[in-house]
């Protein structure tokens, strides 16, 4: 996993923290960048605002992405990333609290490659991120560009 940077985009410090926990606990060697809402989200993709040195901030291999965020919602990150043809093949992964089934089939609809209802279980949500990364940095074959 040389060299793949994940992005996490998520508001909830409880939920950041987690996240990076299940990483530390699964060993993950990725380079991490935590984004807290969606307009620094597309600030970080599209290098804007404080992102501007696009020598100092890497494309993301894998974005892990809540739905409810300030300023910008996910489905609004999700489809202005889908937009892009650069960023457009990147993995998705929503993470939501949200079970809704129009959330859901939206996420799908705007391109999502992967929509997992976070647990409160910290076990449970420690299996998952080993599971997601498992699969999406070594199982699944990606676009090479």
């Amino acid at each position: 996993m040389e060299n793949k940077t994940i992005l996490i985009v998520e508001d909830s410090q409880d939920d950041k923290d987690l996240i990076l926990r299940a990483f530390k606990k699964s060993n993950v060697q990725a380079k991490v960048v935590v984004l807290q809402d969606g307009a620094e989200a597309l600030d970080y993709m599209y290098c804007a605002g404080a992102y501007q040195d696009k020598a100092q901030f890497d494309v993301p291999d894998l974005i892990l992405l809540d739905l409810k965020l300030p300023k910008i919602d996910g489905k609004e990150v999700l489809e202005a990333i889908r937009k892009n043809s650069v960023f457009k093949l990147i993995p998705v992964i929503v993470l939501s609290s949200s079970g809704e089934r129009n959330d859901l089939n939206d996420c799908y609809a705007l391109g999502a490659n992967s929509y997992i209802k976070k647990p409160i279980d910290f076990k449970r949500f420690l299996d998952i991120i080993e599971v997601t990364i498992h699969y999406w940095f070594y199982i699944n074959e990606q676009p090479r560009f």
